[in-house]
């Protein structure tokens, strides 16, 4: 089994700054893309930003200039600096990972969509 666990929500002033981080644990073989999504209340789940394996990110353009994504891959953890921050930030943020869960290499490719259960950003004076 995989599981994504997040971390770093909280409650910020606006203008403030968060880092969110998430940690992909279990049977793990291989981790291709990563991302973050949002969800606000009574509103769709919403990409704030991804990345590749390779390094390539991708943003939502509200957020461009104000969060970098980033990852470790030896330790297999995705995080979101996020800078500036907004009232309209404010929502539930889940990872998201993309992940061949195979045991070994012999095996042919086992790859699913992973999310953590959420963590919650609210900025509010």
């Amino acid at each position: 089994q995989v599981q994504l666990v997040e971390s770093g929500g909280g409650l910020v002033q606006p203008g403030g700054s968060l880092r969110l981080s998430c940690v992909a644990s279990g049977s793990i073989y291989s981790i291709y893309g990563m991302g973050w999504y949002r969800q606000a209340p009574g509103k769709q789940r919403d990409l704030v930003a991804t990345i590749t394996s390779g390094g390539s990110t991708n943003y939502a353009d509200s957020v461009k200039g104000r969060f970098t994504i980033s990852r470790d891959n030896a330790k297999n953890t995705v995080y979101l600096q996020m800078n500036s921050l907004k009232p309209e930030d404010t929502a539930v943020y889940y990872c998201n990972a993309d992940i061949d869960s195979r045991r070994y290499s012999s095996r042919p490719p086992m790859r699913d969509d992973y999310w953590g259960q959420g963590t919650q950003v609210t900025v509010s004076s």
